[in-house]
């Protein structure tokens, strides 16, 4: 019984070991197989509840085309603090996501700190801002010892001898640090992608700002088309009446011409003199043809420059004669004036000692601060917006075309209709804040869809046949973003007026806003033909802790971290014990 019982038992463990045997010879099999399938199919698998390791279909496409090596230089290393730390392994971890799809994607991480000469590190500083690349000043403690270090959250990308800064860190003013840090990771994939496609794309997209009905002028509009100039040809356009200055025409065949677009987009930034028919009818006739506008309007004309000299000026309608044409594509611009508590403080002359005036400053809510909330491509994770002399704006149905608020007012908004009298005598005074109770106020819209010409009704029959003008009474599928403020792209100058300041910066209050990125992503928004300006919508989802509640549990939860482990493995080891001491511990019969 005994022998019995013992042959039994060898081959049960001839089994087992046979068993195992095969299920490693079976393993293997599978990971060789799996391995000779995976080189020739690709597939990555994201299991993140935001698809937050999963690149946009837009961005596959730009990688796989790539031709030649696009290197990245990023700066953000070295002995980071935590937050800009997180901020350095995401964007790692961004470029080896890119490398999986291109093998034309190299990067490097240079500590531009490290050099331990303070004159070769102040040198390498000024080399990387003149490059274009933004330093960041930090304060930190570090073994009860508090220091100053200089950190560049960015980073160089080069190809074929040409680059381009990328700004990876997205500053956003009066915002919470952690909330910053997560917007500027969601921004990692298009800040990355977009500067390789400006630097692949063989030829620039055309796009003209609009002359002569007093618009804002070359030195007003230069840091724009500076940074305008880095993705596009920026033309300034006079329209003069002439087909040809939106238009080129080429023979369709032996037959007719047509006319076709000289550009993606046009900017009508802040016109002061009424446009003229005719160039209104040579507007609406490129938008037919599928161009695009940003329209940047004051419907009400204030000037600061006055009330600098008398301490008073008048809001009047600004009659440029669009009116009629805005509300025929589903907008109203209103003639009124927005005043918002949440506004941009002014410098304003209280005395003077000796021959040095003395300013204090005060908040002059007649010039907004604008916090983007909408998650939109256009406007997410903006810095503030400074405004000066808003206006609000209605949009209006019409078939086929669809309207999306961009920008809005703070809540504590309200407005006054013009003529309105705006006197710095107000800042004497303290406002009532039960006044301010109309917003949010639109005063930004999108409008997308197929438009109707706003000469529909307007030209004689024959002219509307003629080939020569090439008239479409209905637009092809296109868009256009209407700002109530003509000022927003309006760069200031130096006190001394010998140089341009970069567009956004207010040199009173030294902050410098998002005015220059609102108006890149309006013109990329617009002219974007390849979706990738659609990853600017994308949203992580900022899981944070309850910081009172970590305090107040903080042992608890330790306490649980360091046991519950220990005894859970001490409980499987002891159930594996048992049961093994139940199958072959049990006693031998005697026969």
């Amino acid at each position: 019984m005994v022998k019995q019982r013992n042959s039994e038992m060898t081959d049960k463990k001839k089994n087992i070991k046979r068993a195992n045997l095969i299920g490693l010879i079976l393993g293997i099999a599978i990971v060789v197989v799996v391995n000779i399938i995976s080189s020739f199919v690709f597939t990555r698998l994201d299991l993140t509840a935001e698809k937050r390791y999963s690149l946009a279909p837009a961005t596959k496409k730009l990688l796989k085309k790539l031709d030649d090596v696009v290197f990245f230089k990023v700066y953000l290393t070295g002995d980071l603090p935590p937050g800009f730390l997180r901020l350095s392994n995401e964007t790692r971890e961004m470029l080896d996501e890119f490398r999986a799809y291109s093998d034309f994607v190299q990067y490097e991480f240079v500590n531009p700190s490290e050099n331990p000469s303070s004159k070769d590190r102040n040198d390498a500083y000024r080399l990387l801002a003149e490059r274009g690349l933004q330093p960041t000043d930090l304060r930190v403690n570090k073994d009860g010892e508090s220091s100053q270090i200089i950190i560049f959250p960015g980073a160089m990308v080069s190809y074929h001898g040409k680059e381009l800064p990328v700004q990876l860190l997205m500053a956003q003013l009066q915002e919470n640090p952690d909330k910053v840090l997560n917007n500027s990771i969601q921004s990692l994939e298009y800040n990355l992608a977009s500067a390789i496609k400006n630097l692949t794309t063989p030829i620039k997209p055309r796009i003209a700002i609009i002359d002569g009905q007093g618009e804002l002028d070359n030195m007003e509009t230069y840091d724009l088309q500076v940074s305008l100039s880095d993705f596009y040809n920026v033309d300034r356009v006079v329209l003069n009446k002439k087909i040809t200055s939106l238009a080129i025409r080429i023979k369709a065949d032996s037959t007719r011409d047509v006319l076709i677009n000289k550009y993606r987009a046009i900017i009508i930034a802040r016109p002061t003199k009424p446009f003229d028919e005719r160039d209104k009818f040579l507007i609406d006739q490129f938008i037919m043809r599928g161009g695009k506008v940003l329209w940047l309007i004051d419907p009400v004309f204030a000037s600061m420059d006055s009330l600098q000299k008398y301490n008073s000026t008048m809001g009047i309608p600004n009659d440029i004669n669009l009116e009629d044409m805005l509300f025929n594509y589903g907008i109203r611009t209103n003639v009124n004036l927005v005043q918002d508590l949440n506004s941009l403080p002014i410098p304003v002359k209280t005395g003077q000692i000796g021959n040095q005036p003395q300013f204090e400053y005060f908040k002059w809510v007649f010039f907004p601060i604008l916090t983007p909330s909408v998650n939109h491509p256009v406007v997410n994770g903006l810095n503030a917006i400074k405004t000066e002399f808003l206006s609000t704006i209605d949009t209006v149905a019409v078939e086929g075309v669809k309207a999306t608020i961009l920008l809005e007012t703070s809540p504590y908004a309200r407005t006054i209709t013009a003529p309105a009298l705006i006197d710095l005598e107000i800042l004497k005074k303290q406002p009532n804040e039960r006044m301010f109770n109309q917003g949010p106020l639109p005063v930004g819209v999108l409008l997308e869809g197929e438009f109707p010409s706003s000469f529909l009704f307007r030209i004689p029959p024959e002219l509307a046949e003629s080939k020569s003008l090439g008239f479409k009474s209905k637009s092809k599928k296109t868009k256009m973003i209407i700002i109530a403020d003509g000022d927003l792209v309006k760069n200031q100058f130096h006190f001394s007026q010998s140089y341009v300041l970069p567009l956004g910066f207010d040199q009173y209050t030294r902050q410098t806003f998002g005015n220059k990125d609102l108006a890149l992503n309006a013109v990329n928004f617009l002219c974007d033909d390849s979706g990738l300006i659609s990853v600017r919508s994308r949203e992580l989802k900022l899981r944070m802790l309850d910081t009172a509640k970590v305090a107040k549990q903080r042992l608890f939860w330790q306490l649980i971290n360091i046991l519950v482990p220990v005894l859970l493995i001490m409980g499987v080891g002891f159930v594996k014990y048992w049961l093994r001491k139940r199958t072959y511990a049990r006693p031998v019969r005697k026969g």
